[in-house]
């Protein structure tokens, strides 16, 4: 059984800053990319930012020069430093991870159940 936990959402007034943790833990022989997705109210559910094991990043165009991605492979966690939010980052935000369970294992997709970010105006 593997879960991720995200930790850090809330409430913040636009253009301040929130930092996001998850952490992965069970079953988990190997996790390779980590990352970020939001969804809002309406909207599609949308990437944030990746981070692969070796650390190389990628991030919507709409977060870039705001979002930090980050993570420590030895420990399973991914964070993300959010500054400068406004409030169309708004959203449910969930972590995810890339993993397998076993050395043979197929790579599979894990999710958090996703945490509130509310940016007010």
């Amino acid at each position: 059984q593997v879960q991720l936990v995200e930790f850090g959402g809330g409430l913040v007034q636009s253009g301040g800053s929130l930092n996001l943790s998850c952490v992965a833990s069970g079953a988990i022989f190997r996790i390779d990319d980590m990352g970020w997705y939001r969804q809002a109210p309406g909207k599609q559910r949308e990437m944030v930012a990746e981070i692969t094991r070796l650390g190389s990043t990628y991030y919507a165009t709409s977060v870039e020069g705001r979002f930090t991605i980050s993570r420590v492979v030895d420990k399973n966690t991914v964070d993300i430093q959010m500054r400068a939010l406004r409030p169309e980052d708004t959203a449910v935000y969930s972590c995810y991870a890339q993993l397998r369970t076993h050395f043979s294992s197929p790579i599979t997709d894990y999710w958090g159940q996703g945490i509130q970010v509310t940016v007010s105006s």
